[in-house]
């Protein structure tokens, strides 16, 4: 495969039962890569491995007095020195190319298995590791990959060597046949030490990168509260054992490393000091001599590939191993591969809890518990959070796990109550599948983003090259330059842009002040008209704009119908929207402290309704 190939238009199946099973199955999804590896590899290391027979003959034809034999001797090393040119650069360029592409494999599955999870993968595997997988783990995955094409080549070439030198000259040959393997394996005992400390210092890091990340992140908090000094001491700490167990683990690299250049250094003493006795008693040549001394140092180059191939598994080992933990999670519902069901609509129904979401109309969801919303949420688009044996949610009676993952995320939308946005402009950002009916001005404009607009017009004109348009604004990562209501607004004007059959919002308004709440509230009744829209809020402004509430408790529904009516006629209900006290719930005229004394009979602050 070529990297102008990349990417792959089918990473594959992997086999995620253990790491090492994952590291076989990249390996078997590009032999051909592998093979070219080998064949390049062994191109060069051939040529490399019998260079010391050329200068060997060299030196006997001097010795000879022989001319002849000396300019063979020279053609050859010209001729070898030539194939060595050539294997080596073309080996690089194979090694490295199945380094990006196994990385790129690696991440195409994660990226694949995170589209297809959604936000059930963050609340199953945390975010850090997510990220750890996608960047560090895939470049250590691709060093053994690519290690492991340079090792094959090595270990071909080493038994050739190792063979000729037997035929060559027995005495010295067989020594070498028989010290051989034992300087390769002689490292092998200390590998899972080695392996247990870079372990345990990369633990150490991560914990030391995630405090670091927490107290940036918290920055603003620390400063206010005058703890900047104790969180700096904590990570001094942490990053005081990391440097602790760096060094453990260099040490023991560096045990493993002297190993491998004491015994093959031993090996070409004994070697030398033997040739020289087979030659003084005219056993063999000086040429002979010289041969030998050049293949057994050239045998050590091919040890130090071997080496570097145990430890490049010893690092990608863990790391494979969390990719195919990773990779290895599944969907609750893995969603129908049947036919095409054609566009779906109609009544969005729950039958766990018994919501009903009629077909066009502004349906609102009350829950006394934030975290069962969000369950709810990710449930009514056809992303349970836990496998359980709670039937499917239905969209016009069809269930949505008999429906293909892609047509059910077509006609279902939901937005959580922390939506991201990706760094870019803001036409970037409105650029989504789209049903074409919203445009994104009257998306923007519902979603109440005037200020955002004039913001990102300042920004964009501050640019160089900036000609001032909103649309060509750039929005940096997660929208970190704009306020929690500003990413908000425009979250909430993606998603209406994306006009979804069925439109599931997670408290939408919830950063953002009653006078633009009611706007919005207004704003969102009219752009969703005739669509199906299900917003989860305990906020009095939306609630009374909506044509159904619908009250959840512990599961399942208790009441539904009008706000003002669940207002006055349900206390749970009121005592959720109002947020009453115990005992504030036995006096129903009684008005919450802190809350505006005048409100409409719905429970809405009449300044707040004036404004809207």
């Amino acid at each position: 495969m070529q990297l102008r190939d990349l990417p792959h238009t089918d990473p594959g199946e992997p086999d995620v039962r253990s790491g090492r099973h994952f590291l076989v199955w990249l390996g078997r999804m590009q032999l051909g890569g592998q093979v070219a590896a080998l064949l390049w590899g062994l191109v060069w290391m051939l040529p490399l491995g019998a260079m010391p027979l050329a200068v060997g003959m060299a030196v006997q034809a001097v010795v000879d007095r022989n001319g002849g034999r000396l300019a063979v001797a020279g053609a050859l090393l010209i001729a070898f020195g030539a194939l060595m040119a050539l294997g080596d650069s073309m080996l690089h360029r194979a090694a490295v190319t199945n380094w990006i592409t196994a990385a790129s494999r690696v991440q195409q599955l994660l990226a694949r298995k995170a589209a297809d999870l959604g936000s059930i993968l963050t609340r199953r595997v945390a975010a850090g590791e997510v990220v750890a997988v996608s960047t560090g783990d895939v470049e250590k995955i691709g060093w053994f990959v690519e290690s492991f094409s340079r090792f094959t080549a090595a270990l071909f070439t080493a038994l050739a060597v190792t063979a000729g030198l037997v035929v060559y000259a027995p005495e010295l040959g067989l020594l070498v046949a028989v010290a051989l393997p034992v300087l390769a394996l002689a490292p092998l005992p200390l590998l899972p030490y080695a392996t247990r400390r870079a372990d345990d210092q990369r633990a150490k890091a991560g914990r030391a990168t995630e405090l670091a990340a927490d107290t940036v992140a918290g920055l603003r908090v620390l400063r206010g509260i005058g703890g900047e000094e104790l969180f700096l001491d904590r990570y001094r700490e942490a990053s005081q054992k990391v440097r602790t167990a760096a060094v453990r683990s260099a040490r023991m690299w560096a045990l493993i490393h002297a190993v491998q250049v004491a015994l093959p250094g031993v090996l070409l003493v004994v070697v030398v000091g033997h040739g020289v006795g087979l030659a003084r008693n005219g056993t063999i040549t000086v040429g002979e001599l010289v041969t030998v001394y050049g293949a057994v140092t050239f045998l050590l180059f091919p040890m130090h590939h071997f080496a570097e191939l145990a430890m490049a598994y010893s690092f990608s080992r863990p790391s494979a191993k969390r990719a195919a933990r990773v990779l290895g999670l599944a969907r609750t519902t893995t969603g129908g591969t049947g036919t095409d069901h054609g566009p779906l609509g109609g009544e969005l129904h729950d039958p766990a809890t018994g919501l009903r979401a009629a077909a066009g109309r502004l349906t609102a969801v009350v829950c006394g518990d934030p975290d069962a919303a969000g369950r709810l949420a990710d449930r009514l688009g056809g992303h349970p959070a836990e496998p359980g044996e709670l039937p499917s949610v239905r969209l016009g009676g069809m269930e949505l796990d008999d429906v293909p993952l892609a047509g059910a995320r077509t006609a279902v939308l939901v937005q959580d109550k922390d939506p991201m946005l990706l760094s870019g402009t803001l036409a970037d950002l409105l650029d989504v599948p789209a049903s074409g009916s919203v445009k994104p001005a009257a998306a923007l404009a519902a979603a109440q983003c005037g200020d955002v607009l004039t913001a990102l017009a300042q920004a964009a004109a501050a640019v160089p090259d900036g000609d001032g348009a909103p649309m060509g604004a750039p929005i940096t990562e997660r929208g970190r330059s704009l306020s929690g209501g500003q990413r908000q607004r425009l979250a909430l004007a993606r998603s209406l842009v994306a006009d979804p059959e069925v439109l599931v919002l997670d408290e939408p308004t919830s950063a953002v002040d009653s006078h633009t709440e009611a706007r919005i509230a207004e704003g969102l009744r009219e752009i969703r008209a005739g669509r199906t829209t299900v917003v989860f809020t305990s906020s009095p402004l939306l609630l009374d704009r909506a044509d159904t509430v619908v009250f959840v408790q512990d599961g399942a529904v208790v009441s539904e119908g009008p706000h003002r009516e669940l207002l006055h006629g349900d206390v749970a209900y009121r005592a959720v929207v109002t947020r009453e006290t115990d005992d504030e719930k036995q006096a129903p005229g009684r008005v919450p402290e802190g809350e505006p004394a005048v409100r409409d009979e719905g429970g809405v602050p009449q300044m707040m309704e004036e404004t809207a």
